[in-house]
């Protein structure tokens, strides 16, 4: 697969003496489903800022498409290519309607009006926001907010979208209608980065997943490795996914992500003599 992102030995402080995030060097290839794992202070966040080009690296390099990101047009070129939807998406949403809200992004890269026009009208459809575009996004659900800010990001036809807990504060319906949405971002090609605290998502959804502690990336790989490695998980305060440890505990090969998997798994055990 192509690399799309990658950092470096990167190092982040907020304050002199007291980094953020150190000798981070990991890269994200197209097509990828990448859950980024860690507690409250672990570095996830700073990791998303500066993979977005929101912050800019203390020390190290970030490379983007195999171009360094050195001058202010190469960090417009990686904001063009990264999406970065935020936790909080009143944070994100500061236009006076819709509209004008998925519109913002595609204005600043001063493309022409009927391109502007056809990416909104794209975005609005794909997210169901069609019949909100006159209303203010502030007097949306929840769930609403949180599709206003996917379609903000998608407009801008990124390469790399980085969640940051994209399902905080969703009720499960919403939450299985955002994953709903991940999944036909990736059937379009994008590659995926979700920070989360729910290791059944990242369990069901991931393909690989990063492990974050104290500022450093702790562990990369496969699910199935980083779960089974106990010892590492209660370090990072974390626990093993259910459907995980039910599939171990069964003796299942291979271990159901989704309950459905479950199912299947557990009657052909009963229905074989």
């Amino acid at each position: 697969m192509q690399e799309l992102l990658r950092f470096e030995d990167v190092s982040y402080a907020y304050e002199p003496g007291r980094d953020a995030l150190r000798g981070l060097t990991l890269s994200v290839a197209a097509g990828e489903r990448v859950a980024v794992l860690g507690s409250n202070g672990a570095g996830k966040s700073t990791f998303f800022l500066l993979a977005g080009g929101v912050l800019t690296p203390a020390a190290g390099q970030i490379v983007f498409e195999g171009e360094p990101v050195r001058r202010p047009t190469d960090l417009s070129r990686l904001r063009r290519g990264v999406g970065l939807v935020f936790q909080d998406p009143d944070v994100q949403l500061l236009a006076g309607t819709v509209e004008e809200e998925v519109s913002f992004g595609p204005m600043n890269l001063r493309l022409p009006e009927s391109e502007v026009a056809r990416r909104v009208a794209d975005a609005l459809t794909a997210f169901e926001l069609t019949e909100y575009r006159r209303r203010a996004p502030q007097y949306l659900s929840g769930g609403e907010k949180k599709r206003v800010t996917l379609a903000d990001v998608l407009a801008m036809q990124p390469r790399l979208l980085l969640l940051d807990e994209p399902a905080a504060s969703l009720d499960p319906a919403h939450a299985r209608q955002l994953e709903g949405h991940l999944a036909r971002l990736h059937r379009q090609g994008l590659a995926l980065v979700v920070a989360t605290h729910d290791v059944d998502f990242a369990w069901r959804w991931a393909g690989r997943v990063l492990l974050f502690q104290g500022g450093r990336l702790a562990a990369d790989g496969a699910p199935e490795t980083i779960f089974a490695d106990r010892a590492l998980l209660a370090g990072c305060g974390l626990e093993q996914p259910v459907l995980f440890r039910a599939g171990r505990a069964l003796g299942l090969d291979p271990l159901p992500r989704t309950v459905e998997q479950l199912e299947q798994a557990v009657g052909k055990e009963r229905n074989t003599p």
